[in-house]
């Protein structure tokens, strides 16, 4: 399969806004692809879509073969909102654990996930007591558990160190590079050059779908964000 989303006609409304107006687009399978766009262009609304949650006005959106939200794609799909979505009262490694327990795999696949983001040494501390960077890498460490052909991100890395945000991204291309599609929301501008691909949306719409250096090549910009500040006025 050479995409492993394919958008075509997307239309959202809430009330009586146009939140995405008609998108087109097809998202490689393999690849790191970014979301980008500034605060309230509708990225988390098309990363909703995708995951199947969100109602659609018009439009269709293809995940792994089957229509978002499709039943076949529960087990397929990995999804970790911007809001850290496990239980505070449980520890790090009770919540993967549970996680693990409902797709039917043991201990090991959970304690290997934790170890992937980072958590192994906080494992036995409960979630509420995290803070906030070490809340989304639980959350993060519970959506890869069963290993997703499909992994979306909705900011994974806001309130992580330098450090831990490198290594996550490092992460993130080691699975990429075994076969898992991720789909990566960011504003962070450095963050878009780790991708392979990037969409960036203004007000709902898409203004560039491209790697980073065609993107800056198109703009005749030699840095990712210079080359954005460009489209986004171009399309004003």
């Amino acid at each position: 399969m050479d995409h492993a989303i394919t958008i075509e006609g997307l239309v959202v409304e809430r009330g009586r806004r146009t939140v995405l107006h008609g998108l087109d687009c097809a998202i490689p399978a393999g690849r790191v692809t970014a979301l980008l766009g500034p605060s309230g262009s509708g990225k988390t609304t098309l990363i909703r879509a995708i995951v199947g949650v969100q109602v659609v006005r018009a439009g269709t959106v293809t995940v792994l073969g089957q229509p978002a939200g499709a039943r076949e794609l529960r087990r397929q799909v990995g999804y970790v909102t911007q809001a850290p979505s496990v239980y505070a009262d449980l520890s790090v490694r009770e919540n993967a654990r549970y996680f693990a327990t409902l797709y039917g795999l043991g201990a090991a696949e959970a304690d290997r996930a934790i170890s992937d983001v980072g958590l192994a040494t906080a494992s036995d501390q409960l979630v509420g007591n995290l803070s906030g960077g070490q809340r989304s890498r639980a959350s993060l460490a519970c959506a890869m558990i069963g290993r997703p052909r499909l992994l979306v991100l909705d900011e994974p890395t806001v309130g992580q160190d330098p450090v831990l945000r490198a290594d996550l991204w490092q992460k993130f291309h080691e699975l990429a590079a075994g076969g898992t599609t991720l789909v990566v929301s960011s504003h962070v501008m450095d963050e878009a050059g780790r991708c392979d691909r990037l969409i960036l949306i203004r007000e709902g719409r898409i203004v560039a779908d491209d790697p980073p250096e065609t993107i800056k090549r198109r703009t005749n910009t030699g840095d990712l964000e210079a080359a954005f500040l460009t489209l986004i006025r171009t399309a004003a």
